[in-house]
């Protein structure tokens, strides 16, 4: 008996493992970068605009897998409101 579904199922749970460690890596990445602006005050501006790199593109990545409302890591990562005004903001 062919059932089509129980190969549609694996692969959506290997799309949700992708979009896990993806999601991961992205806020793995604003933790460093947010340590490194508070840590590294000779190079602020280097540093603010890393962080606001990393901050937009981990709110991209959660929109994109349905995570609308960033209220919450805004506060457990504790991202300062200088990166947040920045963001989508070309730095030159």
């Amino acid at each position: 008996m062919v059932r089509p579904d129980a190969g549609t199922a694996a692969i959506e749970h290997e799309i949700a493992a992708e979009r896990a460690n993806s999601i991961g890596a992205a806020e793995e990445r604003v933790i460093k970068t947010l340590a490194l602006l508070r840590d590294n005050p000779a190079d602020r501006d280097a540093a603010l605009g890393n962080a606001q790199q990393a901050v937009w593109a981990y709110f991209v990545q959660r929109e994109l897998i349905g995570f609308r409302r960033h209220a919450e890591v805004i506060q457990d990562l504790k991202i300062p409101g200088e990166v947040l005004a920045g963001l989508g903001a070309v730095r030159k």
